[in-house]
């Protein structure tokens, strides 16, 4: 499955949550969740376009490898996201996180950066199709909102068509390819 993701930077996020609101989108609590990036031991992330990172909210800590972009436009890029569970311990405590790190850290991944944020998740139908939706509060960046279906690669260029029109009816005009890491390591040069 490949993740198709439109994401545009907005200056105010309670407005962007109000033109959702008018759609009909279901959103939800926002969450805090941190995410720790990784370099690979033999190859650059930065040249392969490739991502590995474990984000922790306080519910959950999850494992995700990103694809290089496949598309000029989008953030469309294939996906493997996978949760972590630790039985001993609640899920989504600073423990597992950090005996994650470890792990990679002793296979010779050497952790990158954190970039935090506030998500408010939801979702809103959008030409017959459930687009799930994030009203994102980045530190040190500002507000974003992001478009996303999981596709086919054979359903990639519909699904790309279909957030296109959403952000098109939500006024959202200025995508931002980049990922928050990136825009991150921009900023500081």
């Amino acid at each position: 499955m490949y993740e198709v993701e439109l994401k545009f930077p907005v200056a105010d996020p309670a407005e962007a949550e109000r033109r959702l609101a008018a759609l009909a989108a279901r959103l939800g609590t926002p969450v805090e969740q941190v995410d720790r990036f990784f370099t690979h031991p033999c190859r650059d992330f930065a040249r392969t376009d490739e991502a590995l990172r474990l984000r922790r909210t306080a519910a959950a800590v999850a494992i995700t490898w990103k694809g290089p972009r496949i598309d000029p436009t989008t953030k469309t890029r294939r996906e493997i996201e996978l949760p972590i569970v630790a039985a001993e311990e609640p899920q989504g405590s600073g423990a597992a996180i950090d005996r994650w790190t470890e792990l990679l850290e002793a296979l010779g991944f050497h952790r990158f950066r954190e970039v935090a944020k506030r998500r408010r998740h939801g979702a809103v139908s959008w030409q017959g199709r459930d687009v799930q939706i994030a009203v994102d509060e980045v530190a040190g960046l500002g507000g974003f909102l992001e478009l996303e279906l999981q596709a086919a690669e054979a359903d990639v260029a519909t699904a790309r068509g279909c957030l296109e029109s959403l952000a098109g009816a939500l006024g959202c005009t200025a995508t931002e390819r980049r990922s928050y890491l990136e825009l991150l390591l921009a900023r500081e040069g």
